[in-house]
């Protein structure tokens, strides 16, 4: 159960406080920033909240999913169509619902697929969300592939007052960091539970654990559902912000895009899946922006390059850049106790 325990070890104090000053950062930012970077930032963090989602899946239980992206687009859609097109609808109940479709939505579907094992499991969550995928995409009622828009961003009144308005780029990056702040805290919390705990064990070795007595397709089932359900509100606020939906949230490079996020922050402790979304959203600003040298146009290669950059990673620092950092703490560590 060693491997367990690695997800459940308290994060190295020099880390703890980079992460602290990342918030204290994320805070002041707005003050600092202009409408446009505090526009990508919002992006970055529900992106964030979106790699967490899949950490609970593939970092935590060993589940890889292939086909995550349809329940942070199916939240979007459920946005999309809840909204009228001449009038705010209300957050408080747009978005429990967009949530629980998606997070239905993933127990159906996760009834099916949480029985195979391996590359199977991996293969047959693609297949669904292709379906799903194809479901928008080739039907005209549900918006084709020119998608949906939202005409009006949701409206947080309460019988007649209004707490904050999402219409504030402000008001709705606080809001944002607000839902990164509660979901991280709430699945550091799950994960330290007798829940997190069996979801470890579980892909650790399944097969112990069920000889222990424990249902693991129960416990692989509900982690699949929340993780679902978790994914929607990332592609609720995505709605929210974008104003926006297209069956291209739900696709295969979606998904792609997200598992990528959590390899390069780290697996398995959530801090490293917000760190890689960061690292993912400002890597492919980077890559994008690549100069033209001779003939090749290197930005418009971004996607190669940041396979390769995933590559090396991979090769060098399997624990992602999380990962990195404890090492770097912990050598700084030895260090000074050597040198005492």
């Amino acid at each position: 159960m060693s491997s367990a325990k690695s997800n459940l070890e308290i994060l190295p104090r020099g880390v703890q406080v980079a992460l602290g000053l990342g918030l204290i950062a994320l805070v002041a930012f707005p003050f600092v920033g202009t409408d446009f970077y505090t526009q990508m930032v919002t992006r970055m963090m529900i992106m964030a909240i979106f790699a967490m989602s899949l950490d609970l899946l593939q970092g935590v239980t060993g589940l890889v999913s292939l086909g995550h992206a349809a329940y942070f687009g199916l939240a979007g859609y459920a946005l999309a169509f809840l909204t009228p097109q001449d009038q705010a609808v209300s957050l408080w109940w747009t978005l429990p619902v967009a949530v629980l479709a998606a997070g239905l939505a993933a127990l159906i579907i996760g009834f099916f697929v949480v029985r195979t094992t391996s590359i199977y499991f991996i293969m047959v969550t693609m297949a669904f969300a292709q379906m799903v995928f194809y479901l928008f995409f080739d039907n005209k009622v549900l918006g084709g592939s020119d998608g949906l828009y939202i005409n009006f961003k949701p409206s947080a009144a309460i019988f007649g007052w209004v707490p904050f308005d999402l219409d504030n780029k402000l008001t709705l990056y606080y809001f944002t960091l607000a839902a990164l702040l509660l979901v991280y805290a709430f699945l550091r919390r799950l994960l330290w539970s007798p829940f997190g705990r069996t979801l470890a064990g579980i892909r650790v070795n399944e097969h112990r654990m069920r000889a222990m007595g424990y249902g693991s397709f129960g416990y692989k089932l509900t982690a699949f559902t929340l993780a679902g359900a978790l994914a929607g509100l990332a592609g609720y606020l995505w709605g929210v912000q974008t104003g926006y939906i297209n069956p291209e949230l739900m696709g295969f490079h979606m998904s792609a895009h997200v598992i990528m996020m959590v390899i390069l922050g780290g697996m398995g402790n959530f801090a490293g899946a917000i760190v890689g979304a960061f690292g993912f959203e400002y890597l492919l600003h980077v890559f994008k922006d690549l100069p033209q040298v001779g003939n090749v146009n290197l930005g418009k290669h971004w996607q190669l390059w940041m396979g390769l950059f995933i590559v090396l990673l991979v090769t060098f620092a399997p624990r992602g850049i999380l990962g990195i950092a404890e090492k770097l703490m912990k050598r700084k560590d030895k260090t000074e106790v050597g040198h005492e």
